[in-house]
């Protein structure tokens, strides 16, 4: 370790924002100068293919970051590496006392931080996280028993209660005043996104608006995806380009039912974090013995939107040209996977993790699992989407579909891989089995 004058390091994750930014706030305010870093981790990329998009969004959001950084001659630096080499690397650099960063709940974040936090340690180095990226985290919100709740409305109503006792979880973190702490470094440009060995995708990121969103009529607009009425606010807070605290002060004036899917989000990764065993096996044990069809045809063609059921395949050429499907159309897409073409859940939760951009681990588990009714407080297996049914309730003049499935009403397009009728039956027949067989090896 070199002996030059001592600094902070903020190691930016999935918080791509310079201001109400928890642990970059207390970098700052540490009393050290403060070197900000952005890792792309290899052992991530290498699950990646050439073309994803998160890894566009994630550049153009470190772009615009450092656009900002202008003004005080700082700039992020972005290595690509093995965090825990990047940071050995680090230390025969500079003369490294403290490393900050906010609290990171994925399975493999909290194996990655623990050994970041054994070789920072051993160097004398204080490793500081915070939570950011939510409002109650982990095991804040319990039952009176001090388990975790696995049901949603109660989990909400005690979540709203916690609340109301205590807003200043609601402060915001002035990180933004406190720029000028920033280690000074030239515009030397980062890596590019070429160099780390993925295809270009200009736009991919623009700047979150809450006051361009039509939230004020969210519950009324929300379930037809030809309004596009939506937030657009996931994305965001996956990589935490906005805070999760502003986004929460502004649904509790504007729009409770918004609220509600804030909510949601909190639910689904305290569920991750109490019970992480969701992200091999089904929530509920007893759908362990489920007889999946798993037919690679089907599968391919639901990937594809080639089922011949419009709304499902309007849902997934729209995910696959963006990287974003409608809320309303994700549940119907994913319910006539595992229920009409008796798919195992878990093949559908892997595609839309490999194609969403707001992939969230714990949200995209959560809605898979509920829509399968493997989940906690999940929607029951006998609840079968009828997808023709939910087209016309929701695009009924098919200005959706049209936009994703041009050849719709046309002789080229394709006819329905299953029948709805015969699919459902089959499903209910198949999820009665499984369940038999779980209760007869108990």
């Amino acid at each position: 370790m070199n002996n030059a004058e001592p600094i902070a390091v903020f190691w930016f994750r999935r918080d791509l924002r310079l201001d109400d930014n928890a642990a970059f706030l207390s970098a700052l305010t540490s009393g050290f100068k403060v070197l900000p870093i952005f890792i792309f981790d290899d052992s991530i990329l290498t699950e990646l293919s050439q073309e994803d998009k998160r890894i566009n969004y994630i550049f153009q959001a470190i772009d615009s970051l450092n656009q900002q950084l202008i003004p005080f001659d700082s700039r992020i630096v972005v290595f690509k590496g093995i965090p825990k080499q990047v940071f050995e690397h680090l230390i025969s650099l500079y003369n490294v006392s403290k490393v900050f960063a906010n609290h990171d709940y994925e399975p493999y974040a909290v194996k990655r931080d623990q050994e970041i936090g054994i070789i920072l340690n051993a160097k004398g180095i204080k490793f500081l996280t915070y939570k950011d990226q939510v409002i109650f985290e982990k095991s804040e919100i319990l039952k009176s028993d001090g388990e975790p709740y696995t049901v949603f409305t109660p989990y909400s109503k005690s979540w709203l209660g916690k609340l109301s006792t205590d807003k200043s979880v609601l402060n915001t973190y002035k990180s933004e005043d406190y720029l000028f702490n920033l280690i000074k470094r030239d515009a030397k440009p980062a890596l590019s996104i070429k160099e780390i060995g993925f295809t270009e995708s200009p736009g991919i990121f623009q700047p979150f608006d809450i006051y361009s969103s039509d939230l004020e009529s969210y519950e009324v607009t929300r379930n037809y995806p030809a309004l596009n009425s939506t937030s657009r606010a996931s994305v965001h807070l996956r990589f935490g380009t906005v805070s999760i605290r502003k986004l929460v002060a502004f649904a509790l004036d504007v729009n409770k039912v918004w609220l509600n899917e804030l909510i949601w989000r909190e639910f689904f990764m305290q569920i991750l974090w109490n019970f992480p065993h969701v992200t091999e096996h089904p929530f509920k044990s007893k759908y362990r013995f489920i007889n999946w069809r798993n037919s690679d045809n089907d599968f391919y063609a639901w990937c594809n939107g080639q089922t011949g059921y419009k709304l499902v395949d309007a849902g997934m050429r729209e995910l696959n040209a963006t990287g974003f499907m409608h809320n309303r159309v994700r549940m119907v897409t994913a319910s006539f996977l595992v229920k009409h073409l008796l798919v195992n859940w878990q093949w559908g939760e892997a595609y839309f993790a490999e194609k969403l951009l707001d992939f969230e681990l714990s949200s995209n588990n959560g809605n898979w699992q509920w829509v399968a009714g493997t989940g906690c407080d999940a929607a029951p297996y006998f609840r079968i989407f009828n997808p023709t049914a939910q087209a016309e309730k929701f695009d009924n003049e098919n200005i959706y579909i049209k936009k994703w499935v041009p050849e719709y009403n046309s002789s080229s397009y394709v006819k329905p891989i299953v029948d709805h009728n015969f699919a459902r039956n089959r499903c209910l027949e198949v999820f009665k089995a499984g369940l038999q067989a779980s209760f007869n090896n108990n």
